[in-house]
Protein backbone atom coordinates (compact mmCIF):
# COMPACT_ATOMS: atom_id res chain seq x y z
CA UNK A 1 0.00 0.00 0.00
CA UNK A 2 2.98 2.33 0.47
CA UNK A 3 3.51 3.10 -3.21
CA UNK A 4 -0.20 3.47 -3.94
CA UNK A 5 -0.70 5.72 -0.92
CA UNK A 6 2.25 7.86 -1.99
CA UNK A 7 0.90 8.17 -5.54
CA UNK A 8 -2.52 9.28 -4.31
CA UNK A 9 -0.91 11.74 -1.91
CA UNK A 10 1.05 13.15 -4.87
CA UNK A 11 -2.22 13.60 -6.76
CA UNK A 12 -3.64 15.53 -3.80
CA UNK A 13 -0.58 17.80 -3.82
CA UNK A 14 -0.92 18.35 -7.57
CA UNK A 15 -4.63 19.10 -7.13
CA UNK A 16 -3.77 21.73 -4.51
CA UNK A 17 -1.24 23.18 -6.95
CA UNK A 18 -3.89 23.16 -9.66
CA UNK A 19 -6.45 24.82 -7.42
CA UNK A 20 -4.07 27.70 -6.70
CA UNK A 21 -2.69 27.81 -10.24
CA UNK A 22 -6.08 27.88 -11.97
CA UNK A 23 -7.25 30.66 -9.64
CA UNK A 24 -4.07 32.69 -10.22
CA UNK A 25 -4.23 32.26 -13.99
CA UNK A 26 -7.96 32.96 -14.01
CA UNK A 27 -7.28 36.36 -12.49
CA UNK A 28 -4.63 37.14 -15.14
CA UNK A 29 -6.48 36.00 -18.27
CA UNK A 30 -8.10 38.73 -20.32
CA UNK A 31 -10.92 36.79 -22.01
CA UNK A 32 -13.97 36.47 -19.75
CA UNK A 33 -14.79 32.92 -20.93
CA UNK A 34 -11.26 31.79 -20.11
CA UNK A 35 -11.36 33.49 -16.73
CA UNK A 36 -14.68 31.81 -15.91
CA UNK A 37 -13.41 28.38 -16.96
CA UNK A 38 -10.21 28.72 -14.92
CA UNK A 39 -12.00 29.86 -11.78
CA UNK A 40 -14.46 26.95 -12.09
CA UNK A 41 -11.56 24.53 -12.58
CA UNK A 42 -9.88 25.92 -9.48
CA UNK A 43 -12.99 24.98 -7.49
CA UNK A 44 -13.07 21.52 -9.12
CA UNK A 45 -9.45 20.86 -8.14
CA UNK A 46 -10.24 21.83 -4.55
CA UNK A 47 -13.23 19.47 -4.53
CA UNK A 48 -11.17 16.61 -5.99
CA UNK A 49 -8.41 17.15 -3.40
CA UNK A 50 -10.97 17.13 -0.58
CA UNK A 51 -12.50 13.88 -1.88
CA UNK A 52 -9.12 12.15 -2.01
CA UNK A 53 -8.00 13.57 1.35
CA UNK A 54 -11.13 12.08 2.94
CA UNK A 55 -10.32 8.70 1.40
CA UNK A 56 -6.71 8.89 2.55
CA UNK A 57 -7.84 9.78 6.08
CA UNK A 58 -9.85 6.56 6.11
CA UNK A 59 -6.85 4.60 4.87
CA UNK A 60 -4.09 6.14 6.94
CA UNK A 61 -5.42 8.99 9.06
CA UNK A 62 -2.61 11.46 8.36
CA UNK A 63 -3.77 13.90 5.73
CA UNK A 64 -3.02 17.02 7.75
CA UNK A 65 -1.43 19.75 5.68
CA UNK A 66 -0.77 17.76 2.52
CA UNK A 67 -0.51 21.09 0.69
CA UNK A 68 1.02 21.60 -2.72
CA UNK A 69 4.48 21.00 -4.15
CA UNK A 70 7.58 23.14 -4.52
CA UNK A 71 7.44 22.46 -8.25
CA UNK A 72 3.89 23.83 -8.35
CA UNK A 73 4.97 27.00 -6.56
CA UNK A 74 7.82 27.44 -9.06
CA UNK A 75 5.39 26.84 -11.95
CA UNK A 76 3.08 29.59 -10.60
CA UNK A 77 6.04 31.96 -10.24
CA UNK A 78 6.90 31.30 -13.89
CA UNK A 79 3.30 32.09 -14.89
CA UNK A 80 3.43 35.31 -12.86
CA UNK A 81 6.63 36.30 -14.66
CA UNK A 82 5.07 35.58 -18.06
CA UNK A 83 2.04 37.69 -17.14
CA UNK A 84 4.13 40.59 -15.87
CA UNK A 85 6.20 40.56 -19.06
CA UNK A 86 3.01 40.86 -21.11
CA UNK A 87 2.90 37.24 -22.27
CA UNK A 88 -0.83 37.41 -22.88
CA UNK A 89 -3.44 34.68 -22.73
CA UNK A 90 -1.59 32.33 -25.11
CA UNK A 91 1.55 32.22 -22.93
CA UNK A 92 -0.55 31.70 -19.79
CA UNK A 93 -2.49 28.90 -21.45
CA UNK A 94 0.77 27.19 -22.45
CA UNK A 95 1.78 27.27 -18.79
CA UNK A 96 -1.60 25.85 -17.76
CA UNK A 97 -1.30 23.03 -20.27
CA UNK A 98 2.09 22.07 -18.82
CA UNK A 99 0.48 21.84 -15.39
CA UNK A 100 -2.30 19.71 -16.81
CA UNK A 101 0.30 17.34 -18.29
CA UNK A 102 1.67 16.80 -14.77
CA UNK A 103 -1.82 16.03 -13.44
CA UNK A 104 -2.54 13.59 -16.29
CA UNK A 105 0.68 11.72 -15.59
CA UNK A 106 0.02 11.50 -11.85
CA UNK A 107 -3.45 10.02 -12.37
CA UNK A 108 -2.12 7.52 -14.91
CA UNK A 109 0.62 6.36 -12.54
CA UNK A 110 -1.81 5.97 -9.63
CA UNK A 111 -4.29 4.02 -11.72
CA UNK A 112 -1.51 1.69 -12.86
CA UNK A 113 -0.49 0.99 -9.23
CA UNK A 114 -1.51 -2.39 -7.90
CA UNK A 115 -1.56 -1.34 -4.24
CA UNK A 116 -3.92 1.62 -3.94
CA UNK A 117 -5.19 2.20 -0.40
CA UNK A 118 -8.34 0.12 -0.05
CA UNK A 119 -10.54 3.14 0.61
CA UNK A 120 -9.30 4.99 -2.47
CA UNK A 121 -11.37 3.49 -5.20
CA UNK A 122 -10.22 3.20 -8.74
CA UNK A 123 -13.71 4.42 -9.61
CA UNK A 124 -13.09 7.78 -7.88
CA UNK A 125 -9.67 8.17 -9.50
CA UNK A 126 -11.05 7.17 -12.90
CA UNK A 127 -13.91 9.69 -12.59
CA UNK A 128 -11.53 12.47 -11.61
CA UNK A 129 -9.05 11.47 -14.31
CA UNK A 130 -11.77 11.75 -16.98
CA UNK A 131 -12.43 15.32 -15.86
CA UNK A 132 -8.69 16.13 -15.81
CA UNK A 133 -8.29 14.77 -19.37
CA UNK A 134 -11.27 16.81 -20.61
CA UNK A 135 -9.92 19.90 -18.86
CA UNK A 136 -6.50 19.37 -20.45
CA UNK A 137 -8.09 19.14 -23.89
CA UNK A 138 -10.10 22.29 -23.26
CA UNK A 139 -7.00 24.21 -22.09
CA UNK A 140 -5.17 23.00 -25.20
CA UNK A 141 -8.06 24.11 -27.44
CA UNK A 142 -8.12 27.51 -25.72
CA UNK A 143 -4.35 27.77 -26.23
CA UNK A 144 -4.65 26.91 -29.90
CA UNK A 145 -7.47 29.45 -30.35
CA UNK A 146 -5.30 32.24 -28.93
CA UNK A 147 -2.25 31.54 -31.10
CA UNK A 148 -1.37 34.52 -33.23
Amino acid sequence: MAEGYSLVKTIVQILHDGQTGFADLGEKLKRPDLREFFLAESANRGKFATELEAELALAKGDTKDIGGTATGALHRTWADLKASLGGGDHALLETAEQGEDVAKKAYQEALEAKDLPSSVTRELLTKQQAHILASHDKVKAFRDSTAS
